[in-house]
């Protein structure tokens, strides 16, 4: 960290939640922004986030919602950087609610994009899901959109010098409303629900998807999505890790869920580059040439799906991963 967000003011949409909450920790603890502006529907949650930053001078709260344009242009004037975290991501929300997942989701998207490129914003950042990917949910087939928007968003910004770039990965531990969040509500009574044995998805740690997008909005060029190599694991043995001993309930899987996710397509694998610790998928179009070197391409017919990943998680790693959740 040090230059790309050093003397910045950087605007994180739905900067309450708890990415929003955690890149502002790490940035303001290592680094040196000009202003990190926090851009949220939730009054009280401004109010407790303020306390708990003891009401740091370079906190600036903007109460908005991405539906609503007009705020958005008054929010991003002088931004630098935009890190666009706002959605409705809860599966079933949007399931029954798809209109209300569209605003916020898409034409939220795009309310970001015209208010960012007519601001003149140096970068923004769009942070995706493993669910966008072959989506079977409104919330996947939602992301998957405003992932098209954001990488096209680099066409529509023309000669300007705002760039777009996406960050996609997998499911954060801990995050809220997350599974490991159930198991451990649900510990207290001895019984865990699973929706189905077979199970798998990604993990990352809330940190490590925090310093892995501030890592990609360094790097970004405008176009790429960067996704990280992520370990996997089953549902049932995430259970076994939050709450042994407990009874285990099948309640069959809900509306809008896969029983594996995947980050990467095969059609998506002819155009991406392998990195050491991720992927650049590069943007399906001739005019954009390769931005960023020491990459290699991916075989014909790879995919990157949680159930067949060689990178398994372990007991060990996941209770590490729990320990800074409990306490």
């Amino acid at each position: 960290m040090g230059g790309t967000l050093s003397g910045k003011v950087i605007l994180v949409t739905g900067g309450t939640g708890s990415f929003g909450t955690k890149f502002t920790e790490i940035v303001l603890r290592e680094d040196s922004p000009k202003a990190i502006r926090i851009f949220s529907r939730g009054e009280l949650l401004q109010s407790q986030m303020q306390q708990k930053f003891n009401s740091d001078p370079k906190l600036r709260f903007f109460i908005g919602d991405v539906r609503d344009r007009d705020r958005l242009y008054r929010a991003m004037n002088d931004a630098d950087i935009v890190v666009h975290a706002a959605a409705l991501k809860q599966i079933p929300t949007g399931e029954y609610n798809p209109i209300e997942a569209i605003r916020t989701n898409i034409d939220g998207a795009v309310n970001v994009i015209e208010a960012a490129i007519d601001n003149e914003v140096e970068k923004v950042m769009a942070i995706s899901t493993d669910k966008a990917v072959y989506p079977v949910n409104m919330y996947g087939a939602t992301k998957l959109v405003a992932e098209k928007l954001f990488v096209q968003g680099n066409v529509y910004a023309g000669s300007r010098r705002t760039k777009f770039s996406v960050v996609r990965y997998g499911n954060v531990v801990g995050s809220r409303g997350s599974v490991v969040a159930l198991f451990l509500d649900q510990r207290n009574r001895s019984k865990i629900t699973i929706t189905d044995q077979r199970m798998t998805r990604f993990w990352i740690t809330l940190e490590q998807g925090v310093r892995f997008v501030i890592d990609c909005v360094e790097r970004m060029k405008g176009g790429e999505i960067f996704v990280p190599k992520l370990p996997s694991m089953k549902i049932v043995d995430l259970a076994d890790v939050v709450a042994p001993g407990a009874e285990k309930e099948i309640i069959g899987i809900r509306p809008g869920e896969k029983i594996h996710e995947f980050l990467l397509t095969e059609e998506e694998a002819r155009r991406t580059e392998e990195f050491d610790r991720y992927f650049i998928v590069k943007p399906d179009y001739p005019f954009w040439e390769a931005r960023l070197e020491g990459g290699k391409p991916l075989p014909e017919g790879i995919r990157y799906e949680s159930g067949s990943n060689s990178w398994r998680l372990t007991t060990k790693d996941l209770k590490e991963m729990l320990v800074s959740l409990e306490g």
